[in-house]
């Protein structure tokens, strides 16, 4: 991962690496192996989605509160992913995955005993930080152990799983829910975690970047400090305002450790994640387009899931399974997208994958309070085939654009572009949501009293709550609250529907018509 991009890789170590990986369990075990370990953190930054509305009642959620604890794990992941991998690369990605797992595993079982949004809030953060020492290891060891003509289908295969992998854990946390509190689902999580253990002790290599370079701690902290501070600025900038001292703070923190994070590392020798290898155009269009993917998809299921569990009052299992088409039509379309890009290109692949993501969000912003689950069906299907295109294309982008000895810097890009927008797409999409919801309530709520009130004002879920002890009084009050959810759910889902828009554009314009390859 410390390598820089003109470095030649050493072929004969790799196809040592091949053949170590195939004699222990074949290219189909470390394939098993590293999906379930993926599915195991990106189920975990959705699962808790479906949890939202019992923990704003059970724990007294402000909006805020229910973003930090969305999105507390994905910041961890995304700020730390960088100098974690960089760890695995080192002493070996199968040791430091498993140490993860048990890291996570621990962390997991811990908030489920949680009595505060703080103390959640925090495991959740632990959670991530053993979510980022599996989730580098997972890509690279497809890639490091996989030979080149096998290695699109594997890395197809892990982009399936990255997306899909938030429909299962969303089904997962569904089922829980019909029985068990919220606390079950951070039980699950546990168990699971010793199971992908136990999984990549036995069926993982344990592949590493043999050529060693000194650890770029200057990198290290500024990207973590700026990936921080991004993610606290738009939560708390629509939270406290944008004009707030600590806001204004953590975004000037935030543009200083970027540029920190540039500067230091066009100098330094052997950097955490090269500013150069943005000059590749096929690399820069990737990291572009998964970027803005996940910032769509995580967002979307940040605000989605409410909508059908708050406005058309489905189960948390019922709501889970609505989204089922979206991994239905996930994996066959990323598993077909090497044929695509070899008959089309990628930037057409790409482009098109963005339109139809940015086109399936902006039919879901037109729903209203009536308009039931097929419109929602509609544009949730539009978004998926885009969804497919996009993030598989955008993956062998990146891991394409580099050679096989920088595959630990090519899978630690992919990482580090998922999870930040990942975490900016809960915190961008979650801030204008409550911003706009709190902004259209009903005038009508200064009349109760000023603990129901303020209930209302702190998350629709707990509105719909107070609205149901009122009785019949409470029939002008569930409306208006249901009224204010649709017109945050519209906001923010067309605000980041134009961002998509305009990534598509981009990568018509920018994007190599072929995808490069790392032979």
């Amino acid at each position: 991962m410390f390598a820089s991009p003109h470095r030649k890789p050493d072929d004969q170590t790799e196809d040592r690496q091949d053949a170590v990986a195939t004699g222990r369990a074949g290219h189909n075990g470390v394939l098993f192996a590293m999906c379930l370990s993926l599915v195991l953190v990106v189920a975990s930054v959705s699962a808790l989605n479906l949890a939202l509305p019992d923990l704003a009642i059970d724990l007294s959620a402000t909006n805020g509160s229910l973003t930090w604890i969305a999105d507390g794990y994905t910041v961890a992941l995304a700020a730390l992913v960088l100098p974690l991998g960089a760890i695995g690369d080192r002493i070996g990605r199968r040791y430091v995955l498993i140490a993860g797992t048990i890291v996570f595993g621990i962390a997991s079982l811990a908030a489920s005993f949680a009595d505060s949004t703080t103390t959640l809030i925090i495991w959740r953060v632990v959670m991530g930080l053993g979510a980022t020492m599996i989730m580098p290891g997972t890509l690279s060891t497809i890639t490091a152990a996989f030979p080149p003509e096998q290695r699109a289908k594997g890395v197809a295969t892990w982009s399936g799983f990255a997306a899909a992998g938030a429909i299962i854990g969303m089904l997962a946390a569904g089922t829980l829910l019909e029985w068990f509190s919220w606390r079950s689902i951070f039980i699950a999580g546990a168990v699971v975690a010793l199971v992908a253990a136990v999984t990549a002790l036995l069926l993982s290599p344990n592949t590493k970047d043999e050529h060693h370079s000194p650890p770029d701690a200057s990198g290290a902290v500024c990207t973590a400090l700026g990936i921080g501070t991004l993610v606290f600025a738009i939560i708390e900038g629509n939270e406290q305002g944008w004009t707030e001292p600590v806001v204004f703070a953590a975004l000037v923190v935030m543009m200083l450790a970027f540029t920190a994070y540039a500067w230091l590392g066009l100098r330094h020798e052997h950097p955490l994640l090269d500013p150069a290898l943005f000059g590749i155009r096929g690399f820069r269009a990737g990291a572009i387009t998964v970027l803005v993917q996940f910032m769509a998809v995580f967002g979307f299921f940040f605000v989605g899931l409410q909508y059908l569990q708050l406005i058309l009052g489905y189960s948390p299992l019922k709501a889970a399974a609505a989204l089922v088409p979206v991994a239905v039509v996930v994996l066959p379309t990323s598993q077909a997208t090497p044929h695509l890009v070899r008959r089309v290109g990628m930037k057409v692949t790409m482009t098109v994958g963005l339109l139809l993501l940015s086109a399936g969000l902006f039919v879901i912003s037109r729903l209203d309070v009536g308009s039931g689950y097929l419109p929602f069906l509609g544009g949730l299907v539009l978004a998926g085939f885009g969804i497919g295109l996009s993030g598989a294309v955008g993956t062998s982008a990146i891991t394409g654009s580099l050679g096989r000895g920088q595959q630990g810097v090519a899978s630690a890009m992919n990482d580090t572009t998922r999870e930040v927008g990942s975490a900016v797409g809960i915190a961008f999409m979650g801030s204008i949501y409550g911003s706009h919801y709190r902004s259209t309530l009903p005038d009508s709520l200064d009349q109760l009293p000023a603990e129901a009130a303020e209930a209302a004002r702190d998350s629709a879920a707990a509105g719909l709550h107070v609205a149901d002890q009122l009785g019949a009084q409470g029939a002008a009050l569930a409306d208006g609250v249901k009224s204010a959810f649709i017109n945050g759910l519209s906001a923010s889902l067309i605000a980041v529907s134009i961002i998509v828009l305009a990534a598509a554009i981009g990568c018509l314009f920018r994007a190599p018509k072929t995808l490069p390859t790392s032979e």
